[in-house]
């Protein structure tokens, strides 16, 4: 297994989600086909001024991470980070189709109990409460609907974390994409403080975890938690890194813990979104929450545009790590990591909206900055200028 989609396959996962994208290809797209997500219509019947949004995710594979470094160091308080990563999946999604408040939520655990304690459920629920009470800080409204916890540990190794998140809005608040030429591109970074986290976000999100788990880690924890991944897993791709979650790593005289970086949770941009969408609604033509599928993911979401990204933010350092160990190109990285630019607006090009956006993301502590544009194209296509190559991408 020498090329990087064996590596994914031979893992049990998709970069791309085909399989997943080719079985829902004829189903109902909802009532626009571009949005970023599935908007219905408002089942009551009695105001068709409203639709309704429901959305499902999960953490992906970073519990598995969490449980090493809870079993390596013992603290419980990693897994409320977990909860929002799960959140965040959910809530940053609806977000890109304007829906910033008004939220209720439901969650599914499905835990074994063999590995799993109470402790850790317990954290699990208290760090989905400080989510929705932070976020309550910043005029975001989620109103909590409970949820099932279950002990499932003949299909879960360790523990699944998912959430459900429904939000009824005015129709006339959507935003659909509708990506053209003659556009500006503005990014926002996952990295760094923002004024609603504790500490440091590496930027890392909840995309490419099992990537990153393999690639980074050490053989050690094969041996040591073989619980903590599939054992049909070839053993030449099973943690295959040279890491230990404790290590330390130093980036531009900087130190940083590898299970920190790889844990960091999941930034929401509510916040920022509350404020923009609002303001700048008609000036905004799509909003792209660049999880699966990264810096490609726009393309299931416009046509006949060339998607030009030539001024992306910084490299992080946890993205910067995980390349060093796996050795993957540049073109794969961009196209499983987000790579420090979380979140994508394409605007129209006014000065004032321009402006007036990164304005709001500065005074959240966000990184921010036009990251490129939109040009006319036969087909749709990403073209990604770095200092010494340009990446190609095509759908």
């Amino acid at each position: 297994m020498n090329n990087k989609s064996s590596r994914y396959d031979g893992r049990g996962v998709s970069a791309d989600k085909h399989e997943v994208h080719e079985a829902i290809k004829g189903m109902d797209k909802g009532l626009f086909k571009d949005a970023f997500c599935k908007i219905l219509p408002d089942f009551s019947g009695k105001n068709q001024e409203y639709c309704n949004i429901i959305h499902a995710d999960t953490a992906g594979t970073k519990p598995s991470l969490a449980y090493l470094y809870w079993k390596e160091t013992g603290d419980i308080d990693v897994w409320r980070s977990i909860a929002q990563d799960a959140l965040v999946m959910n809530f940053d999604d609806m977000a890109c189709v304007g829906c910033v408040t008004d939220f209720v939520l439901s969650s599914t655990i499905g835990r074994n109990k063999h590995n799993i304690s109470g402790d850790v459920i317990k954290a699990l629920i208290q760090g989905t409460q400080e989510f929705v009470d932070v976020m309550s800080e910043y005029d975001v409204a989620i109103h909590h609907g409970g949820g099932e916890t279950a002990d499932v540990g003949d299909i879960v190794r360790t523990v699944d974390v998912g959430f459900t998140i429904f939000a009824r809005m005015l129709k006339s608040n959507l935003i659909v994409n509708n990506i053209k030429p003659g556009q500006v591109i503005i990014g926002f970074g996952g990295y760094g403080q923002a004024t609603y986290e504790s500490e440091y976000n590496s930027g890392i999100g909840s995309n490419g975890l099992t990537s990153a788990r393999h690639d980074v880690l050490s053989k050690y924890y094969a041996v040591t938690y073989p619980e903590s991944f599939d054992s049909a897993i070839p053993e030449e791709l099973a943690y295959c890194g040279s890491k230990r979650l404790t290590d330390v790593v130093t980036y531009d005289s900087i130190d940083y813990e590898v299970g920190k970086l790889l844990l960091s949770p999941t930034r929401t941009f509510l916040p920022l979104l509350n404020k923009i969408v609002p303001q700048y609604r008609t000036s905004i033509n799509g909003i792209i929450h660049n999880t699966g599928g990264a810096h490609t993911k726009v393309l299931n979401y416009c046509d006949n545009v060339r998607i030009v990204k030539d001024n992306l933010l910084p490299v992080p350092p946890v993205f910067r790590l995980i390349q060093e160990e796996s050795k993957t190109s540049d073109k794969e990285m961009y196209e499983v990591f987000n790579m420090g630019t979380r979140l994508e607006c394409y605007v129209d090009n006014d000065p004032a909206t321009i402006e007036g956006m990164l304005a709001q993301a500065k005074q959240l502590n966000i990184p921010a900055q036009v990251i490129g544009h939109t040009e006319e194209s036969q087909s749709k296509e990403v073209v990604i200028h770095l200092k010494e190559e340009k990446l190609h991408y095509t759908k």
